[in-house]
């Protein structure tokens, strides 16, 4: 199913459904995480503040919903971000940690992934990663699903 027929299908089941979305995978592992994701194992997700300024890209902000896409580009469900923050990544919490869903849902685990896929993302836009970095921890629910 495309982002665009999911909407739709979302629109009109939501009378409420704001107006205008993002289509979105995650940048690591999209099926995977998009399997987490309909499991209710995974409501949560983080990344590099930075590269939204860089990009000149929004914060994702409570009560936007989006599509999430798998790694071939179709539409698996409509998030509905419930809270935002940044902190950063050294002040990430285990609660965050466990709300990823990933691996053994550690904060150990979690800080050894999210560096790695950190590192290489700043390294690709030219940054360097730090456990200072801001990190963006978004929290979201299922609104929608097909």
């Amino acid at each position: 199913m495309t982002a665009d027929a999911l909407w739709q299908a979302f629109a009109a089941a939501c009378p409420d459904a704001p107006a205008t979305h993002e289509a979105w995978a995650f940048g690591a592992e999209p099926d995977a995480l998009a399997r987490l994701v309909l499991a209710g194992r995974k409501t949560a997700t983080a990344s590099a503040y930075p590269l939204y300024a860089l990009h000149g890209e929004p914060l994702p902000r409570a009560g936007a919903c989006d599509v999430l896409l798998d790694g071939r580009g179709e539409a698996v469900c409509v998030l509905r971000t419930t809270r935002v923050y940044v902190v950063p990544f050294r002040e990430v919490t285990a609660e965050h940690a466990f709300q990823e869903g990933e691996g053994d849902r550690t904060l150990a685990s979690w800080r050894a992934v999210h560096e790695a896929f950190f590192t290489g993302e700043m390294e690709r836009a030219g940054l360097t990663f730090t456990e200072e970095m801001p990190v963006v921890c978004e929290e979201f629910e299922v609104a929608y699903r097909p």
